[in-house]
């Protein structure tokens, strides 16, 4: 017979509120440091949760409609004005589709954050941390996410400088496990819920080796824009604990930033450790320390638009247990992981091909650089996706060229958050790496496939963008 008695939940370790900014909360950071005291201590083999504020705690507006007004072009190319409204002007029309200054505005200095510290007793360093993923599920009083180009000269992406990006951003309506978007209509898909960002403390030595590379990277490349990397900064650092002022001072002197993945794990944005996965950190401090953040609803494998996933706040729960002397046994450099059993049943998928020369840029061939073969595969499936997107409102020339990008910016949008697939086909035939990347045709409400007659033009609306009109 069922009981209170009998039936005890897990506890909830680390609460948060997404509605509070995150630096007016506790159990919460945004640099990696191994003075940051552990805010929680759990035993091996408890079951915890953990909530967690997401990157829309502290500067995100749930905002932006889709198309408020549409002239439909049919296949002759006549205007059909029926059921619409014209909007006569760009000023007008900015005004209306303003939504993206939050992501404009957003101050870097201060992602991400994180919950955490938490402790595991008897964990040491030498050790392997076991993190058993057993769910992720958005917080039931905010059943939306949102994904989002930054800037080219704040944040930037993986094609911040082809497209000189400036801020868009799609929001997603969370339906149990489907998503779908007033600002990418003809979408939905299952996600696969994830932590972006979970890794276990670094050591004093682990975070001066980590700093001195990444510091070397920053001179070298000083006027690079977007930036290669980001040096530790003491502005907008925060630790949601009680700390004497000069053990604050020095990690926001000394520490590191959670942008980049690195040893001990940290924003590596692997869209398969959703639940169900299984994770091994090596541990660096005693108690490991673990923290995480940065929950995704879905993602597309490379996160393109550097926030590029389907950000959302949430509630993450854990399992964990200690292996002694894992680093060595397992020779662990970084985390190794079994990926979750669970993943969306999409069986076909249109795949795209990219190699290492940049085609849709200056032509220049590299050597076997899979990086830039994997930036043709992606602009590739930019391209053809374009071709099925017709953008609606023609007054002039500029208007036109305008709603070109965005139909571009939604792609990129939709890339970076669907569960696409990308994966290395070749490293070893001189000069080209040759990377591809699948779209799941089952996500779409119509057919992408190519035929004789080219792809049908559909009209998608418009993501939202700057209040003053800029793409």
């Amino acid at each position: 017979m069922a009981t209170q008695a009998n039936s005890v939940p897990h506890p909830t370790v680390i609460k948060v509120d997404p509605f509070i900014p995150a630096d007016q909360q506790r159990g919460l950071h945004n640099r990696w440091h191994p003075d940051i005291p552990p805010f929680v201590t759990v035993k091996p083999g408890d079951v915890f949760k953990v909530e967690c504020v997401g990157e829309s705690t502290f500067f995100l507006v749930k905002s932006g409609q889709c198309v408020i007004g549409t002239e439909v072009v049919d296949d002759a190319g006549e205007m059909q004005i029926g059921l619409v409204l014209r909007l006569a002007t760009m000023t007008v029309l900015s005004s209306i589709f303003a939504a993206s200054d939050d992501i404009r505005d957003v101050d870097l200095s201060k992602v991400h954050n994180l919950s955490g510290p938490v402790a595991v007793e008897g964990a040491e360093p030498g050790d392997c941390l076991v993190v058993d993923i057993l769910d992720v599920v958005p917080f039931e009083k905010m059943p939306w996410g949102y994904t989002g180009i930054f800037e080219l000269e704040n944040g930037g992406g993986l094609f911040a400088r082809e497209f000189k990006s400036r801020a868009c951003k799609a929001i997603w309506d969370i339906h149990g496990i489907y998503a779908s978007s007033r600002h990418i209509p003809g979408v939905r898909f299952a996600g696969v819920s994830h932590p972006g960002l979970i890794g276990t403390a670094p050591s004093a030595e682990l975070l001066a080796t980590w700093n001195k590379r990444e510091g070397a990277l920053i001179e070298a490349h000083a006027n690079a824009v977007p930036p290669v990397a980001f040096a530790p900064n003491p502005t907008g650092a925060h630790v949601g604990q009680d700390l004497p002022d000069d053990v604050r001072e020095k990690i926001g002197k000394e520490g590191a930033r959670t942008i980049p993945g690195r040893e001990h794990g940290g924003n590596c944005d692997i869209k398969n450790l959703s639940r169900g996965s299984r994770c091994y950190f090596p541990v660096f401090v005693k108690g490991a320390n673990l923290s995480v953040g940065d929950l995704h609803f879905s993602q597309g494998d490379g996160e393109l638009s550097f926030c590029g996933a389907i950000e959302m706040a949430g509630i993450i729960t854990f399992k964990t247990s200690i292996i002694k002397g894992g680093v060595e046994k397992f020779a662990l450099k970084q985390p190794i992981f079994v990926p979750s059993p669970i993943d969306p049943l999409y069986s076909q998928k249109l795949v795209f091909e990219g190699i290492s020369v940049d085609y849709h840029g200056d032509g220049k061939q590299y050597n076997m650089d899979a990086t830039v073969a994997y930036k043709q595969a992606a602009l590739n499936a930019i391209a053809y996706l374009m071709k099925a997107m017709r953008k609606s409102i023609r007054f002039c020339l500029e208007l036109t060229i305008k709603h070109m990008r965005l139909a571009r910016e939604q792609a990129y949008l939709l890339l970076s958050a669907a569960p696409v697939e990308s994966h290395v086909g070749a490293v070893v035939d001189s000069p080209n790496a040759c990377v591809t990347l699948a779209i799941p045709t089952g996500i779409f409400d119509h057919d992408i496939m190519p035929k004789e007659e080219g792809l049908k033009k559909l009209d998608f609306g418009q993501c939202a963008i700057r209040s003053d009109g800029v793409l």
